[in-house]
């Protein structure tokens, strides 16, 4: 009869072992970071994006109201204000909401008609472009994050 050898499954309990260390409380954790780290670049490139209004000087109206309402005052403090935010997880979705609570937004965003109603000013789309170009960048930084993690529970 022939002997098919003998194994060492030393390793094979080292890689269980490792892999038990993404655990799902970690892996939850793993996700909330990355949702957080998005939602702070999506913040970095709307930021820059919204217009600030101008006034003639004298007016006592100061601009920069829909830039502040994005919670960060720049794009810089993006990444401090988005740790803030609440993720949420709906099965295997995680959700976190960026909103600029200011009641004009959605008009300087999607356009609005003239007083009067007979113009119409175009909207600037701050957020939906900001929005496109995030996507596109997603999947390498997502990758990149989950590289560095895999490191770090193999030691590499």
């Amino acid at each position: 009869m022939a002997s098919w050898g003998s194994a060492d499954y030393k390793q094979l309990k080292k890689l269980r072992d490792r892999l038990n260390q993404l655990n799902s409380a970690e892996f939850d954790k793993f996700c909330e970071a990355c949702c957080k780290e998005l939602a702070a670049r999506l913040l970095a490139l709307v930021i820059p994006k919204t217009p600030v209004g101008k006034y003639p000087p004298g007016s006592g109206k100061k601009g920069g109201t829909l830039r502040r309402g994005w919670g960060a005052k720049s794009a810089k403090e993006a990444s401090s204000y988005a740790q803030s935010l609440h993720v949420s997880k709906h099965g295997n979705s995680y959700t976190v909401e960026i909103i600029n609570p200011i009641e004009y937004a959605s008009y300087v965003e999607y356009g609005h008609r003239t007083r009067g109603g007979a113009g119409w000013v175009p909207g600037r789309y701050m957020l939906t472009i900001s929005e496109e170009k995030l996507s596109q960048m997603t999947p390498a930084i997502l990758e990149q994050k989950l590289q560095a993690k895999l490191k770090e529970v193999f030691n590499v």
